[in-house]
């Protein structure tokens, strides 16, 4: 799992994943040894090579703050997967523009402009490296435009088509 973790208003990206019974840690791409215990509700016991270290957390109205010792950390925590999920469920109104997430070649059109689709309904195939990727609508709505045929090349990033 990564993380965004913002720590008193400097930016650290944190790498946690659970190997048998202890966690492998990487914050900001170095490698720490960490074994954690959820001592009660909102607190951490945490050894961090020979050093141990009680984390509570408490939230303030919207805000979150950590405590280690008496020192006090204003903390903010960002999931990257939650936060594409929540811009896909803002955006849900006018159009978006369905992109290739590679190179490749569109190896099938499913749809025509016109079609309504359901959310995640396949709209093409692109082939990149010898894998076909379902390219799959991101809303309900209608096709408004395809730009692109069967057979083109495509780069990263170039629109396929749009859904509104």
């Amino acid at each position: 799992m990564i993380y965004d973790v913002i720590i008193d208003g400097k930016n650290h990206r944190l790498e946690l994943n659970r190997a048998s019974e202890k966690w492998s840690c990487r914050l900001d791409g170095r490698e720490i040894e960490v074994d954690a215990v959820l001592a009660r509700p909102d607190v951490l016991s945490l050894r961090i090579g020979n050093k141990a270290y009680e984390v509570k957390c408490e939230r303030v109205g919207g805000e979150q703050h950590l405590w280690v010792g008496s020192a006090r950390f204003a903390v903010e925590v960002r999931d990257p997967r939650s936060l594409r999920g929540r811009a896909r469920a803002v955006d849900d109104h006018g159009p978006r523009k369905l992109t290739a997430p590679m190179p490749g070649k569109v190896v099938r059109v499913l749809v025509t402009a016109g079609t309504e689709v359901a959310a995640g309904a396949g709209v093409m195939v692109v082939e990149a490296m010898k894998m076909q990727n379902e390219i799959k609508s991101p809303k309900k709505g209608t096709i408004q435009k395809i730009l692109v045929s069967e057979g083109a090349p495509v780069n990263a990033g170039d629109v396929l088509a749009i859904v509104e």
